[in-house]
């Protein structure tokens, strides 16, 4: 059987085909020819550089006879084409257009609210949501805790890129000249005495950030408040947005930042998941 390159969310080596299993459908209520042409789908989605009819057959576990009839309805529907060079089938276009319109309906605030809600409640703490507009950090939403000292960032607050965890925390994985666009675009200013002022000190906290998968913003926005942020990513593996849990630098306190820093990386994770999207590549800096 011959080697391909499954979809590579890690950077995976080449590995065999493996069978997703044996397809049971009698008896659950599901048509089995539209559950056989998704699995068929799905299987292409997973191998970007195409597979053979009989390698297909072999991943989806039906006869080659039976997945080529399939391919050839999905064929006229254009969820799939085929690469007469190469015999090899792949995903088509309407794939892509039906996507698309996910792609495009999708609310980010709506979808990572119910999240935002339960990590305000494992915490304790209030929870943000922001993205980067010019070259600023504006927050789109906010679940506030109920303790008497919060921190309070209503929507469409703004706050400089290179001093907000959410900032820092979309900016580690940012491509270099684009991070380095944002950071030159206006003065480094430093808004406490723990602002870092230099594009050498942020990058090495960057480092760090893609260590650890979340950023902290040490009293460096304003004095007395801390957050920690990490990034949440779209289909693309682009940090489009980030999460974080902010408060007094009393209740933050050096040795709570680990445990908080390990939810608000889960919780951004299933976001990301959620809106169909993926962790980057770990990094060689």
């Amino acid at each position: 059987m011959a080697e391909v390159v499954p979809l590579d969310k890690t950077k995976r080596s080449p590995k065999h085909l493996v069978p997703r299993g044996e397809l049971h459908t009698r008896g659950t209520g599901q048509v089995q020819s539209l559950t056989r042409a998704l699995r068929i789908m799905n299987t292409l989605a997973d191998y970007p550089h195409g597979l053979t009819l009989s390698d297909l057959a072999h991943v989806v576990g039906l006869p080659t006879s039976t997945a080529h009839r399939l391919l050839t309805t999905l064929q006229n529907e254009r969820y799939v084409r085929f690469e007469n060079d190469r015999s090899i089938w792949l995903i088509g276009v309407q794939a892509f257009q039906v996507g698309s319109v996910y792609a495009r309906s999708r609310d980010l605030v709506s979808i990572a609210r119910p999240y935002m809600r339960r990590l305000m409640e494992e915490s304790g703490e209030t929870v943000n949501l922001a993205i980067v507009d010019r070259g600023e950090i504006i927050f789109l939403a906010q679940v506030e805790c109920q303790k008497m000292m919060r921190a309070i960032a209503g929507p469409g607050g703004r706050s400089p890129i290179h001093c907000s965890g959410t900032g820092k925390a979309i900016l580690a994985w940012l491509d270099a000249n684009e991070a380095g666009a944002l950071l030159t675009a206006r003065p480094l200013q430093k808004e406490t005495p723990n602002s870092k002022s230099s594009i050498g000190e942020l990058e090495a906290e960057f480092l760090q950030t893609r260590g650890s998968g979340y950023a902290i913003d040490d009293e460096e926005n304003a004095i007395g408040l801390r957050c920690v942020a990490s990034a949440v990513f779209d289909e693309h593996a682009y940090p489009l947005a980030a999460i974080s849990v902010s408060g007094p630098a009393a209740r933050l306190t050096d040795s709570r930042l680990p445990a908080l820093g390990t939810n608000v990386c889960r919780i951004a994770a299933e976001i990301t998941s959620e809106m169909g999207g993926m962790a980057p590549s770990p990094r060689e800096d």
